[in-house]
């Protein structure tokens, strides 16, 4: 049985839940505007569902990865 409050990304196979919930592959759970700064900003795949600004939201600056935090 599929969850309507999820979807999964078809460029990425992230899954996204209740609307701003995301799981990635590793490390802790997320927004979509952490998924946009981290992956969708970058990767510009055709399919990615995390494109709608209004839906992603206000990224801020911790959202983008820093490895030497």
């Amino acid at each position: 049985m599929s969850n309507s409050n999820s979807q999964t990304c078809p460029a990425c196979g992230v899954k996204i839940v209740a609307g701003d919930k995301v799981i990635f592959s590793s490390g802790p759970v997320g927004t979509r505007a952490r998924l946009w700064a981290r992956v969708c900003n970058y990767t510009k795949k055709p399919g990615c569902i995390n494109q709608d600004q209004e839906a992603i939201g206000e990224v801020r600056e911790n959202d983008f990865y820093n490895p030497f935090k």
